[in-house]
C-alpha cells in the first residue's frame, strides 16, 4: 500500500530521471488518477496545473516516457520515476528541462545522453540545413558509409597523434549515435549490453 501524501489540491510533485544515465529530465505533478494510469500502463501520466487536466507524456509529440521504476521519498510527498525517454523530455527541444546551468559540470553520460536527445529530436522534427537531417534523409546506406569512413579516420588518427585520435573518435561516435537513433536502438540498450560484459 503506497503512502503518498497529496497536497490540498490533490497533487504531488514527480521527478522523471533517465534510467540509463541518471540525468534528471523534468519535474511535473501527478494526481491519484495519473499515478494509477502510470502504474497500470507503464507510461508516465501527469496532471497539468495550467490546463487542469490529465495528460500522457508524449501523447502528441511522441516523446513518451516508459516507466522502469516508481519510487516515493521518505516523507511520501515526492515521486521519482526512472524512465526510458523517447526523443526529448523538454518542450523547448532540449533533452532535459534542466539546461539552465548556474554551477557544476556535465558528467560524461550526460553528454552522450544529450547528444542522443538532440539527434532524436532532429529525426522527429527536421531542421533545414541540419547535417544530421541530411544523413537521415539519405538513409541507412549513407550512414553506414560514413561510419566506415570515420572508422578508417580513427585508425589513421591513432597512428598520427593524440589530438587527431580524439577528433576522429568524436566524429565516429557522433555518426554511430545517428545510426542508433535511425535503427531505434537506445543508449539504455547499449549500456545493458556493456554491463553484461563486465560480469
Amino acid at each position: 500500500m503506497m503512502d503518498i501524501k497529496y497536497d490540498e489540491k490533490g497533487l504531488v510533485p514527480a521527478i522523471a530521471q533517465d534510467i540509463a544515465t541518471g540525468e534528471v529530465l523534468m519535474l511535473a505533478y501527478m494526481n491519484q488518477e495519473a499515478v494509477d494510469l502510470t502504474l497500470e500502463t507503464g507510461i508516465a501520466h501527469y496532471y497539468s496545473r495550467s490546463r487542469k487536466c490529465l495528460w500522457k507524456k508524449g501523447e502528441t509529440s511522441g516523446n513518451i516516457q516508459e516507466v522502469r521504476g516508481f519510487y516515493y521519498d521518505c516523507d511520501g510527498d515526492t515521486i521519482l520515476l526512472k524512465v526510458k525517454q523517447t526523443g526529448v523530455a523538454c518542450h523547448t527541444g532540449s533533452y532535459s528541462c534542466f539546461f539552465n546551468q548556474v554551477i557544476g559540470a556535465e558528467g560524461d553520460m550526460d553528454t552522450l545522453s544529450r547528444l542522443y536527445g538532440v539527434i532524436a529530436e532532429r529525426k522527429a522534427n527536421p531542421k533545414e540545413g541540419s547535417y544530421t537531417n541530411y544523413l537521415f534523409k539519405e538513409g541507412i546506406d549513407k550512414i553506414l558509409k560514413k561510419i566506415g569512413e570515420e572508422s578508417a579516420e580513427v585508425i589513421i588518427g591513432a597512428k598520427n597523434n593524440r589530438e587527431e585520435l580524439i577528433y576522429e573518435s568524436s566524429d565516429l561516435i557522433y555518426h554511430l549515435m545517428v545510426l542508433l537513433v535511425d535503427q531505434g536502438v537506445t543508449l539504455e540498450d547499449i549500456y545493458g549490453e556493456l554491463k553484461g560484459r563486465m560480469k
